[in-house]
């Protein structure tokens, strides 16, 4: 009985472990998304400030 819980309390505990991974993978993600749209923003400002000096 006791290993049985034992074994039991690993799977679960590795299946939650696999599950967070996965969740704070997700989050990452739409973390770096967000970055680079904010990237390209600041990137496509400059180059309208240098088009509108040039003019």
């Amino acid at each position: 009985m006791l290993i049985t819980l034992l074994l039991a309390g690993i799977v679960i505990s590795g299946y939650m472990a696999i599950r967070t991974a996965r969740e704070e993978k997700k989050i990452d993600e739409k973390l770096l998304e967000k970055e680079g749209e904010v990237y390209m923003e600041r990137i496509r400002q400059a180059r309208e400030q240098r088009q509108k000096a040039l003019e």
